[in-house]
C-alpha cells in the first residue's frame, strides 16, 4: 500500500462524549496524519475535547449542516486522501486501512454496511430502495449511497465541492457526481458501531424525496 498524506475530516455537532476518544483512537494509529474537527455550532465542550485529543479544531458559529462541515473540512484540508467519518463513535477507525487499500486505483472508496448494521429496519429498506434507484440511474451498482465513511482523492473532492448541498445528503451527491464524471468508485463492507450520543437527524420521508431530487437531478 502507498503512503499518503492523510487528512482526516470528522464533521461534529454536540458529540463531547465520544470526539476525543475517536480523535485519539485515530492518532494511535496515524501519527502523521491531519485530523480535522468540524465544530459545527456545537452547544457543549466538543470543540475543547476534540482539541485537547489532538485534532485540528475549526468551529462555525452557529449549526448550518452535516454537509457544510464536510465542505469546510475539505477546503482546509492539506492531505492528498481525505478520510471522512462520523463523530458519533459509528464508524470504526480500524476500517480505515480497509479504505486505503484501494486508493490510487480507485478515486474513491467508500464503507458499505449490511442490513444489519443500519440504524433501523425501516432506514435499511428506504437505504435499499435509494441505492436500487441510484444504481439503475447510474449504471453502476452502488452498495451504500448514503454512508458517510470513506476515503476520497483530495483533488476529487474539491472538484465536486461546489455542488455538495449543507445537509445529510453530500455522500449521495458527491457518490454521483464522481460515477457520472467518469470516475472510478469501490465498496468495501465495514461493520457499524451502534451510535454512542444523540439521535440521527435524516428523515426518512423528508431526506428521501430529496435524495430521489438529487439522483434525478446529477444523473440527468
Amino acid at each position: 500500500m502507498r503512503h499518503f498524506r492523510l487528512s482526516v475530516i470528522i464533521p461534529v455537532y454536540n458529540e463531547a462524549e465520544t470526539i476525543g476518544k475517536l480523535v485519539s483512537s485515530i492518532r494511535s494509529r496515524y501519527q502523521d496524519a491531519e485530523i480535522i474537527v468540524i465544530n459545527d455550532g456545537s452547544s457543549d465542550n466538543t470543540a475543547t475535547a476534540a482539541k485537547d485529543a489532538g485534532a485540528k479544531v475549526f468551529s462555525h458559529p452557529y449549526n448550518i449542516g452535516n454537509g457544510a462541515a464536510i465542505k469546510s473540512g475539505i477546503r482546509v484540508a492539506t492531505g492528498e486522501v481525505l478520510i471522512f467519518l462520523d463523530g458519533d463513535g459509528q464508524h470504526d477507525p480500524q476500517d480505515i486501512p480497509k479504505l486505503l487499500d484501494y486508493i490510487p486505483d480507485f478515486d474513491m472508496v467508500v464503507g458499505a454496511r449490511s442490513i444489519g448494521n443500519q440504524a433501523s429496519l425501516g432506514r435499511a429498506l428506504g437505504n435499499k430502495v435509494y441505492n436500487w434507484f441510484a444504481s439503475y440511474v447510474a449504471k453502476f451498482s452502488i452498495k451504500d449511497l448514503t454512508s458517510g465513511f470513506r476515503a476520497v482523492k483530495t483533488s476529487v473532492a474539491r472538484n465536486f465541492l461546489y455542488l455538495l448541498p449543507n445537509t445529510y445528503s453530500y455522500p449521495t451527491t458527491l457518490t454521483l457526481g464522481v460515477l457520472r464524471s467518469g470516475m472510478s468508485v469501490k465498496y468495501v463492507p465495514i461493520k457499524t458501531n451502534k451510535r454512542k450520543s444523540g439521535k440521527s437527524n435524516i428523515r426518512l420521508l423528508q431526506d428521501g424525496v430529496r435524495f430521489f431530487m438529487i439522483i434525478t437531478r446529477i444523473c440527468t
